[in-house]
């Protein structure tokens, strides 16, 4: 049984809901000792990688992570800002504009990011929470279609922390949204927008990230949430099969993943006469290494190399208006029930907030 230190509570605090988003995670900067560090905790988690520890761990550690961080980053450093990865920033913009919904609405919570690897950590920001008096705690995964590798392992943290915690908040959390209606309707005004500001493709390429073909089979649901996002992106956007094609990116060592691979069905449709296409990701709801990089890059280079005359990649939505609002509406979806509209006021809930974490740290 794990020890549970003394936690020290403040009677009368005000209850807190803290609404915490949780995503991937990126490296802290875009260095190979950077790049090692997250490659190391991402790639170490048996949720990640299937393998039997002592067969898989070695050749981790003595084989791929030498010589995979130094090619990572420099894929890193070609979509770096000056603000840093894109994946954090478009991470730490999307909390702040939610909160501000939710408190337009009249919701009176905390919302947070915390990252499965890399920084700010998931056990960093629970504690965080904790310190501040959480009594409520809704879990949001922003990964539209569930799989055990991105949505469980993410849970899995947060049953890590509770289980050394003696004061446990009430959890709540959302499996998926990969039908979720407000979700397609900002997919599909994002496409469309691209569309009225660029033309239109030939075809509208709807590129997810792989996962090992075996996950499918062992009862991971994950590629048939895939395909039931795409058709339901398609009928939002009103088009024919013929119109669009789903594929499958990301692909990582010599066992099959789910296909058809993205980079040789931009090579095919290149070779069999498509002038024009258009990619989108719908796993995907902030642009990263995967969808900057590989994608609006390597699948460019792919599709023009191989005889493609036009190629257009479509942002992931980011901070786009329709998605803040539908993920604030996906949010309400889950509170129903905690009183997060009750007389607790505002500034005294801060003020709370703020003295507890002082008291934290003090101790």
């Amino acid at each position: 049984m794990p020890h549970r230190r003394s936690e020290p509570y403040e009677h009368g605090q005000a209850p807190l809901t803290a609404v915490v988003l949780f995503n991937l995670g990126t490296p802290d900067a875009p260095t190979p000792g950077a790049v090692r560090r997250y490659l190391r905790e991402f790639l170490s988690d048996p949720r990640v990688v299937e393998l039997p520890r002592l067969l898989w761990l070695p050749l981790l550690h003595g084989l791929i992570l030498p010589l995979r961080a130094p090619k990572t980053a420099a894929k890193y450093a070609r979509i770096w800002s000056d603000s840093g990865s894109p994946l954090a920033v478009a991470g730490a913009q999307l909390k702040a504009r939610l909160q501000e919904e939710l408190q337009r609405r009249g919701h009176h919570l905390v919302v947070e990011l915390a990252m499965r690897y890399g920084q700010p950590s998931t056990p960093d920001v629970l504690e965080r929470l904790h310190a501040q008096g959480m009594t409520r705690l809704l879990g949001i995964p922003l990964y539209p279609q569930y799989s055990a590798a991105t949505t469980a392992t993410a849970l899995d943290a947060v049953g890590d922390w509770l289980r050394g915690k003696r004061r446990q908040p009430s959890l709540r959390w959302r499996r998926n949204f990969a039908d979720h209606a407000g979700y397609l309707r900002a997919l599909a005004h994002s496409v469309r927008a691209h569309w009225q500001a660029h033309g239109r493709g030939e075809r509208l390429l709807m590129s997810f990230h792989g996962m090992p073909q075996r996950t499918l089979q062992q009862g991971d649901p994950y590629h048939c949430e895939c395909l039931k996002t795409a058709r339901l992106l398609a009928e939002e956007l009103q088009l024919q099969d013929a119109q669009y094609q789903v594929c499958f990116q990301s692909r990582f060592g010599a066992q099959a993943w789910l296909q058809p691979y993205t980079e040789p069905t931009l090579r095919d449709l290149a070779r069999s006469g498509v002038r024009s296409v258009d990619v989108v990701c719908p796993g995907f709801v902030a642009d990263c290494l995967e969808t900057l990089e590989e994608i609006a890059i390597e699948g460019k280079q792919a599709f023009l190399s191989s005889g493609g005359a036009e190629f257009h990649y479509i942002p992931c939505l980011n901070t786009e208006a329709a998605w803040v609002g539908a993920l604030a509406n996906l949010v309400e979806e889950e509170l129903q029930g905690w009183p997060t509209r009750d007389a607790i006021d505002a500034g005294e809930l801060a003020a709370s907030a703020q003295r507890a974490s002082a008291a934290a740290q003090a101790r």
